[in-house]
């Protein structure tokens, strides 16, 4: 299973707008400052490979294919949503892994501090942001996080499916996993039929077809 890495307490910003453009106001360097650290969330590789090449996924573009589940899928969420509130929930969702790591859904040895790390991840990029719009994207990660909305519960089900159609596609992708059985992947994705009952007689289905293809193990 991946581990989440080791990232140092300070970095050297990847654009010094101050320096390259002086005079700029000071709430738009902050913006900019924020704009160019979350290019870091292309470097952060997720385990799931894609359909299309042969290669891992990363982190942006998994975030990318969740907005534009949400864009397509909406009409099956259990109840009405706020399409473009979602889609900034899935957008938001994943950047604080640019300093927390990818954790693995089955890693439980790295789950156990993952709460921790990624709202200490949450805290330090979003204070980047000026004042006010730190607090509403930092609202935002933890509205997904919590799943108390229509919205964050539909999302938190894209976030869940997503990875299931590239395993699929990929005669099992992750599910060759060791350890990895079709009950642990039910029981750690069930939040799905928390967003859409209809996305997770698909799911139900998804995991059928891949015990009859030999690429999810039975048990417990």
């Amino acid at each position: 299973m991946n581990t989440p890495p080791h990232i140092p307490e300070s970095l050297s910003p990847l654009l010094d707008l101050e320096k390259v453009a002086p005079g700029t106001p000071s709430r738009l360097v902050e913006q900019i400052a924020f704009i160019t650290e979350i290019d870091r969330l292309k470097s952060v590789l997720r385990l799931s490979p894609l359909l299309a090449a042969d290669r891992r996924e990363n982190d942006a573009e998994h975030s990318w294919h969740l907005a534009l589940m949400v864009m397509v899928l909406a009409e099956y969420a259990n109840e009405p949503i706020d399409v473009e509130h979602t889609l900034k929930l899935v957008l938001v969702h994943d950047l604080v892994e640019i300093y927390a790591g990818d954790t693995c859904l089955f890693d439980d040895d790295a789950k156990k501090d993952q709460a921790q790390r990624e709202a200490d991840a949450a805290k330090r990029l979003f204070a980047l942001l000026p004042e006010g719009q730190d607090e509403s994207f930092h609202a935002l990660w933890e509205e997904f996080e919590a799943r108390r909305t229509p919205e964050a519960r539909f999302a938190k089900a894209m976030d869940r499916l997503q990875p299931l159609l590239l395993n699929a596609g990929n005669e099992g992708g992750t599910w060759r996993a060791p350890g990895v059985t079709e009950a642990r992947v039910r029981e750690r994705t069930s939040v799905i039929a928390e967003g859409s009952l209809t996305l997770w007689d698909l799911t139900r289905k998804l995991f059928a077809h891949g015990v009859r293809e030999g690429w999810l193990a039975t048990g417990p």
